[in-house]
């Protein structure tokens, strides 16, 4: 599997965002996929993610309610529509898939493939 991140850009903030992850490969090749951030300085931490199998969804305690994880099995892509952001959601955001079934999808080691990452930088 391969990921393709798009939809990164400036905005200000309470403003708007949607990412696109697109998977190469058939879609059963992956058990779970998502977003996780890096902001200069700090840990890296999952964002959001979501399982391939039912409608089972993750998200980060400071995105709750604000973004939202989509994906269309047809397409093998996986959204992340970001509303009302915030500027410490400043980040470079990073696709990640599941292709080794762990049975957990909250922490990254649970991940084995990243994709590149697209720069959000939101404006006070």
């Amino acid at each position: 599997v391969q990921l393709q991140a798009s939809g990164g850009g400036l905005v200000q903030a309470g403003g708007s965002l949607r990412l696109s992850c697109v998977a190469s490969g058939r879609s059963s090749s992956w058990y779970a996929m998502g977003w996780f951030r890096q902001a200069p300085g700090k840990e890296r931490e999952v964002v959001s993610t979501t399982m391939y199998s039912d409608l089972s969804t993750y998200y980060l305690d400071t995105v709750k309610g604000r973004f939202t994880i989509s994906r269309d099995n047809a397409k093998n892509t996986v959204y992340l529509q970001m509303d009302n952001l915030k500027p410490e959601d400043t980040a470079v955001y990073y696709c990640i898939a599941q292709t080794s079934f762990s049975g957990s999808y909250h922490s990254l080691k649970d991940f084995d493939v990243w994709g590149q990452g697209t720069l959000v930088t939101v404006s006070s």
